[in-house]
């Protein structure tokens, strides 16, 4: 499915092509964290399908605890987060699904990831399996 998205002050505009039934939760700490919630919803899009339309982001890269480093895209001026990757050569995009125009035509996720760090008040997805560390 062709997908285009954006930050909030629209800076920052893309496309890709996503499976719509690929989303993902993650409730790890860092998601937490990095987008400002109780978890973040996740689609990926191979390397070959994203383009940048307008804007370029700001770049943030996290090492994680495990010592693997992340980039994390953001837009400098609203602060949005759009995307993150491998630090080199990509095989992925990993895209922010509340940034895409298409969100609600995406299908339910279809894992949750680092449920042993969900909030106690985020009740779980009925159906989603649950994997309560890093796959």
């Amino acid at each position: 499915m062709k997908v285009d998205g954006r930050c909030h002050c629209g800076e920052i505009t893309y496309e890709a092509v996503v499976e719509a039934d690929d989303i993902a939760i993650c409730h790890c700490l860092d998601c937490q964290r990095l987008g400002g919630s109780a978890f973040r919803a996740n689609v990926p899009a191979r390397a070959d399908t994203f383009r940048m339309l307008t804007g370029t982001p700001r770049l943030y890269v996290k090492t994680g605890d495990s010592g693997a480093r992340r980039l994390h895209a953001f837009c400098g001026t609203c602060g949005a987060p759009v995307y993150s990757c491998a630090v080199e050569n990509p095989p992925t995009y990993t895209l922010r699904v509340g940034a895409l125009n298409q969100r609600l035509e995406l299908g339910r996720p279809k894992r949750q990831i680092w449920t042993k760090r969900r909030l106690p008040w985020v009740p779980p997805f009925e159906g989603v399996p649950e994997v309560e560390g890093q796959p």
